[in-house]
């Protein structure tokens, strides 16, 4: 007798976190899952001011979504009829954005009659991996991006302990301000990158923070003073950018390592706008560790990892969220954990 088939299931996914407006489409057939769409529209309104305004971000949004919808759609070839599940971020990021996304995604899923899944952001961030790998937990996490840097250690699913985090900037933030220093532009993350690939990355010579730490903290408020200070002296602009991502890429390696060590974990995920750069890929090669990174154009915002992350959650059987639920600016996914 034949087993019956596995059902399917369309989920749509919405993230209006911060500046990129992000529809993706994802489907979900016997706890597997495939990205059939992921269409983003990056604001570029604020190249100008070197950093992201919160109500010209929000207005982005609001004039893009529909067409960013519909291009998901047209690109999963399927019809807002056949969704089966919706789910939109709810936090962390700007209250404004998120509203957009949020409300946006409800009112989809009331027409419907399908459920609603309000996501964590850094959840979507950390699932966009499965989109190259099954994930099953346990698992260290390490989201790096311009607003995050959590490590996180997943024992169980939907089980979340935060073991380490920045103590100041993000690490994509400070490649954001580095990037402006050294006039290479922004986003600083591919600025950097591009700029180091002709730099000496021993031009610099950086302090590695935090030395001697026993938890699994970043820092790099003092990578980005010693930056100023090099740039002052008369350091290149290369020279700066492949000496900073040196430093940067070795602390987050380092750390991420002597967590896995400390936590027993083998498989790490490493997700976020930073998981893009190049070095710290080939870095992470050379651990020994399985280290599974989101696929082409999941690492930044996007609504496709929101949609993955809607998947593990109906996997999971966990209940969807109301209609009620509201958009949040700080959302911790776990508390810090004591450290010894």
């Amino acid at each position: 007798m034949n087993a019956a088939p596995h059902p399917r299931t369309l989920i749509l996914g919405i993230d209006t976190s911060c500046d990129d407006t992000g529809v993706g489409v994802v489907e979900l057939t016997g706890g597997r899952v495939r990205v059939l769409a992921n269409r983003v529209w990056s604001q570029t309104v604020h190249a100008q001011y070197g950093g992201v305004m919160p109500e010209l971000a929000s207005r982005e949004h609001v004039e893009r979504i529909d067409a960013v919808m519909g291009d998901a759609l047209a690109e999963a070839g399927v019809t807002v009829d056949e969704l089966g599940a919706v789910a939109a971020t709810s936090g962390p990021g700007l209250v404004g954005a998120l509203l957009v996304g949020l409300m946006y995604g409800k009112g989809v899923a009331q027409a419907l009659g399908v459920p609603f899944h309000a996501t964590h952001h850094l959840e979507g961030h950390i699932f966009a991996a499965a989109s190259e790998a099954e994930l099953a937990p346990p698992f260290l996490a390490l989201v790096v991006s311009g607003g995050h840097t959590h490590l996180f250690d997943v024992p169980r699913e939907g089980e979340y302990v935060l073991v380490g985090a920045t103590k100041d900037d993000a690490a994509g933030e400070a490649f954001d301000k580095i990037a402006r220093l050294s006039g290479l532009g922004y986003p600083g993350g591919p600025a950097i990158a591009e700029a180091a690939l002709t730099g000496n990355p021993d031009a610099v010579p950086f302090k590695e923070p935090l030395q001697g730490q026993k938890g699994f903290d970043f820092s790099f408020s003092g990578l980005k003073t010693a930056a100023l200070l090099a740039h002052r002296a008369g350091a290149s602009a290369p020279d700066l950018a492949a000496s900073f991502q040196k430093a940067a890429v070795h602390t987050l390696v380092k750390t991420t390592r002597r967590a896995a060590e400390a936590t027993g974990r083998d498989t790490v995920v490493v997700s976020g706008g930073v998981a893009a750069n190049r070095a710290l890929r080939e870095a992470f090669a050379g651990t020994g560790l399985r280290v599974v990174f989101p696929g082409r154009g999941l690492n930044t915002d996007n609504g496709a990892m929101i949609a993955l992350a809607g998947a593990a959650a109906i996997t999971a059987g966990r209940a969807p969220g109301t209609l009620a639920e509201g958009a949040e600016a700080y959302a911790p996914l776990a508390a810090l954990a004591p450290q010894a």
